[in-house]
């Protein structure tokens, strides 16, 4: 396999492979790895304190040098060390089950960070709030270069990243290069509309996304005849079921294809395939706002998009790993045969010629990165070079 296997389990070396295709220094790394690494032989939910412990206090080490920083004017600096304490902070939350004392507090501090880069650095992002029916998706906004209206994409999450992950991908800047902007959601179900307003999964991905479409079209600065969207891990079952029912989607996209996400649950139970996180079924439930495991599987059936593509008629790319240790690759090509009314459809499986292979290219980040961009450039009427 192409991921960077440093503990003895599938979970851990995940959440370390996503913070360095995130922007983690390898040095950083190791030294927060080597004191846990015995910790991570008892399993994936075993030793989790241990790994925000050690991920936090690396945190606060680079917050600390980055008020240093500042004291000397030196904006920029501090703002590297800022992005770097908000990655880990934000990795060290994401390992802790719903309600691990700490948890909390290492979130809010995390996106103070990330507040405080982007100012200090001048960086090309805008957090904003869009309204839904109950409560509001937080998102990152970023533009396109040049003056005038341009395309915009909506990206949203998987099950368990958070709109910081999502503009850590690099997708929004290498979109930004070809002339797109980009909006990073927390949908409900995920990042701060979870954490701070208790709001789950709404399997209709449609009903929060026509909401960014909205949004999107108020501006001044965006095309509404070219607004496409794609989603990441469990985003890659919302895309294209917001797409089949969102007409005003131009293009769609998905970085890890999730066609059955409900069936994907039936084979959890039975230890078919990796878990993204530690605590899986506790989180998955707090997710959901479930009460047990019963009410979980119930809220979630219909997260099944078979009867569903052939509303997407829109141009349509399918990518995914082809050693995807959490979803298998048979999703892609269930995506991809049932887009039969989209008027030009794609399907790129990542193998080991290139790179990319492990869950949304948890391995090398650059491939599907790249491919996607491209996509959306020559399908919204971005550039290529």
């Amino acid at each position: 396999m192409a991921l960077f296997e440093y503990f003895p389990n599938y979970i851990w070396n995940l959440s370390v492979a996503i913070a360095m295709e995130s922007g983690a220094q390898l040095g950083e790394i190791i030294d927060m790895c080597q004191p846990i690494r015995e910790a991570a032989a008892s399993g994936a939910d075993a030793g989790t304190p241990q790994f925000m412990a050690q991920w936090a206090a690396m945190g606060d080490k680079l917050i600390a040098l980055a008020v240093e920083d500042e004291a000397r004017g030196r904006a920029f600096s501090a703002s590297n060390k800022l992005e770097r304490a908000a990655l880990y902070l934000i990795t060290a939350e994401r390992m802790q089950g719903h309600g691990h004392a700490g948890r909390g507090e290492t979130y809010a501090k995390a996106l103070t960070a990330f507040e405080k880069a982007a100012r200090l650095g001048q960086i090309n992002r805008e957090r904003v709030e869009i309204p839904l029916e109950t409560g509001t998706m937080p998102a990152l906004y970023t533009r396109a270069p040049g003056g005038g209206v341009r395309p915009a994409v909506v990206y949203c999450n998987g099950l368990d990243s958070c709109k910081e992950l999502l503009y850590w991908s690099r997708l929004p800047e290498a979109l930004a290069r070809r002339g797109i902007s980009t909006l990073c959601v927390d949908q409900p179900g995920s990042g701060e509309a979870l954490r701070l307003q208790d709001l789950p999964v709404d399997p209709h991905s449609e009903n929060w996304a026509s909401k960014a479409v909205d949004w999107l079209e108020a501006r001044g600065d965006v095309d509404s005849n070219h607004i496409g969207m794609t989603g990441i891990s469990l985003g890659g079952h919302f895309a294209p079921r917001a797409v089949a029912y969102e007409p005003r989607f131009a293009s769609g996209a998905v970085w890890g294809a999730n066609h059955n996400w409900a069936e994907v649950q039936q084979k959890r139970l039975k230890r078919e395939g990796e878990n993204p996180v530690p605590h899986y079924w506790a989180h998955v439930m707090w997710a959901f706002g479930a009460k047990d495991m019963e009410e979980f599987h119930a809220k979630s059936a219909d997260m099944n998009l078979n009867g569903h593509m052939d509303r997407i008629k829109v141009p349509f790319l399918v990518t995914h790993g082809r050693q995807d240790r959490q979803i298998s690759v048979d999703h892609a090509h269930d995506c991809y045969d049932q887009l039969v009314n989209s008027p030009k459809r794609e399907l790129k499986i990542f193998t080991a010629h290139e790179g990319g292979v492990e869950h949304v290219g948890a391995d090398n980040m650059a491939y599907g990165r790249d491919y996607i961009a491209d996509w959306f450039a020559e399908t919204l009427g971005g550039r290529t070079a």
